[in-house]
């Protein structure tokens, strides 16, 4: 348990501190001023200082930052501070710290895929024989399934997702079939018992055909796993916002660095019973979270709430059309403000979710 603690803790400085060096690199190399380059939060552990930027390491391993000339104070009279270059070199900065996460997770993935031998594929082997099938008569062997409900299948795994996501005996299909695409508005489903007495509505049918794994197709599938994580964080907040989940079904550090022990045993459960590594087992899982955990950031970060990168994003879109209307610049006193309470907004946010998370800790 303590290993895996030590390795979300690990996982979320390396993560963290690669979306600030994005800033950082991106920063420098468009000539802004950084003052100081930091991994972790809180008290003063280690630092340098270059030639104009101290780089620092701080005690709690939960944040990080690049402090960039007049960043803060929303101006400054350095030509090379933050709001005095051009709005695209702006931009390029604050983007580049949602592309390096985006960038970590795809790169992981990538990793994760290197020994594979072959894909499996969204074509229809064939049907299953133990249960009656209904959907026989619309679907055929060699059919391949791109959409499922209306949701594009990027990976054949996302076909049971979405089906299990369906409360109705019916679903909508497109296939591709012979060349052709073909939809099936009302393919009908079977209700198969499980173990647990309960039913799931199933199509009935089992995929086996393998695609070779080249390099060009591990990159397109490490790719397509990153928009697949990128759609689940959207679904994730979708139900947020309709109220499908609440405050108890957020997780913080506390909650996922749970997680990731639950997903390190998982793996490691997994390995065992196959008679290979547990040790790897769980580091693969753990790093498969990882890259989710690296693309739900680069994700949650484009949101435009005050205080991440979206917001600032979305405070420059506001400025450039105010400015363009008045023929004058925003104030930049009332960003801040706004900035400011988007903070404290988050940070109570946080707090309640870390709550939250240690009570679920002891059964409460």
């Amino acid at each position: 348990v303590l290993l895996y603690i030590f390795i979300a803790i690990l996982m979320f400085g390396v993560l963290i501190a690669l979306h600030e060096f994005g800033h950082f690199a991106a920063a420098k190399f468009c000539g802004v001023r950084v003052n100081e380059f930091a991994i972790g939060m809180g008290p003063l552990i280690l630092h340098r200082q270059g030639r104009e930027t101290e780089y620092s390491l701080r005690l709690f391993p939960i944040g990080g930052f690049c402090a960039m000339e007049g960043e803060e104070e929303g101006q400054s009279p350095d030509p090379r501070a933050f709001p005095n270059r051009p709005w695209w070199q702006r931009l390029v900065i604050l983007l580049a710290g949602v592309f390096m996460n985006f960038l970590t997770g795809f790169v992981i993935i990538l990793i994760l895929l290197a020994p594979a031998q072959g894909f499996l594929t969204a074509r229809i082997s064939g049907f299953s024989e133990e249960v009656p099938v209904l959907a026989r008569d619309y679907l055929r062997e060699g059919d391949r399934i791109t959409r499922v409900d209306g949701h594009k299948v990027y990976l054949q795994p996302d076909i049971s997702f979405f089906l299990g996501r369906i409360s109705v005996s019916q679903v909508m299909l497109e296939v591709e079939r012979d060349g052709q695409r073909v939809v099936l508005p009302s393919v009908p489903l079977t209700a198969v018992p499980q173990s647990d007495g309960s039913e799931r509505l199933m199509l009935g049918i089992y995929m086996r055909e393998y695609e070779e794994a080249t390099l060009l197709h591990k990159v397109k599938y490490a790719a397509l796993e990153c928009a697949d994580n990128v759609r689940m964080v959207w679904y994730s907040l979708g139900e947020l916002i309709r109220g499908a989940v609440g405050l108890r079904d957020m997780s913080g550090p506390v909650g996922i660095i749970d997680m990731v022990g639950q997903v390190g045993e998982a793996g490691a459960q997994a390995a065992e019973a196959a008679g290979t590594s547990a040790f790897l087992g769980a580091l693969e899982n753990i790093l498969s979270f990882g890259a989710f955990i690296s693309i739900n950031l680069a994700v949650m970060n484009l949101l435009p709430i005050p205080a991440l990168d979206g917001g600032q994003i979305f405070f420059m879109g506001v400025n450039g059309v105010y400015t363009a209307l008045t023929r004058k610049k925003m104030d930049p006193k009332y960003l801040g403000w706004v900035s400011a309470v988007g903070f404290v907004c988050l940070m109570v946010l946080m707090v309640a979710v870390t709550v939250s998370d240690i009570l679920k800790q002891f059964g409460v």
